[in-house]
């Protein structure tokens, strides 16, 4: 971050400051009166809540951009084989990601959590991502226990979270991630779609029916897999499924 720019969030931080004060000293006058009138009070400092939260939600927001030009692309160690050994398609590590974040993340006054909420659809993953400011976005995403490759009860949740983890950090992030140049010796890699893409096709597809999720895994597999050029259909399809199974439930419902 240059001069310029820490200087211009000092000034803008100072005037915010300021103009939060005068609205406090406003409620410390009408408290310290003898006639305070609790109603008005009560709006005055729900004024200031609202004031705080919107210039907290400024500052995120003017941060995260700057944070954004700084994310560098991530490359692709990790990669999904088929029944034959062959490489499917690739994707970051989340040991990779968290590596390269991190510094960039704290230089910008954010810090990226998770939390495993109690399902009983699925294994659930909420990314927290929060700023200094006070202000934080939230996503999530409802994913099965990932049982592929023999893995045992404890490995499966494990797998199914550290992927959880990938997919709602990329979306609140929206870094890029690359495969690794292999110099021509290896499989042609088909192009997959981007971790953020990845994960709007794995959250509208939860919304779908459990027909169309299996229509969904025979012909692609997971969202990870889907094909970059085929993103916009899937999407579109996706799209269309998840709103006639929200008609379908409230119908079952009135």
């Amino acid at each position: 971050m240059n001069t310029a720019i820490a200087q211009r969030q000092e000034n803008t931080a100072v005037t915010k400051a300021g103009e939060s004060a005068t609205i406090l000293q406003i409620i410390q006058q009408v408290a310290m009166s003898p006639n305070a009138d609790i109603d008005k009070m009560e709006r005055l400092m729900a004024m200031h809540e609202r004031f705080q939260a919107q210039q907290a939600k400024q500052q995120y927001d003017e941060a995260l951009a700057q944070m954004q030009e700084e994310l560098p692309v991530i490359g692709e160690r990790g990669g999904i084989k088929d029944k034959n050994g062959r490489i499917q398609s690739t994707y970051a590590l989340w040991e990779d990601i968290n590596e390269v974040i991190k510094p960039v993340l704290a230089r910008h006054g954010f810090a990226i959590t998770f939390r495993t909420p109690r399902n009983d659809k699925g294994i659930e993953v909420e990314g927290v991502l929060s700023h200094r400011a006070g202000h934080r976005e939230t996503t999530s995403l409802l994913l099965p226990a990932d049982v592929s490759g023999n893995k045992n009860g404890v490995q499966a949740v494990a797998s199914s979270v550290s992927y959880g983890k990938r997919y709602t950090a990329g979306a609140l992030l929206n870094f890029t991630t690359t495969g690794e140049d292999d110099d021509g010796n290896g499989a042609v890699v088909t192009a997959r779609v981007t971790s953020v893409q990845a994960a709007q096709l794995a959250m509208l597809l939860e919304q779908c029916s459990d027909k169309a999720k299996e229509s969904f895994a025979a012909l692609h597999g997971t969202p990870a897999s889907v094909e970059k050029a085929m993103f916009d259909h899937v999407l579109a399809a996706l799209t269309k499924s998840a709103a006639k199974a929200k008609e379908a439930s409230s119908a079952n419902h009135s």
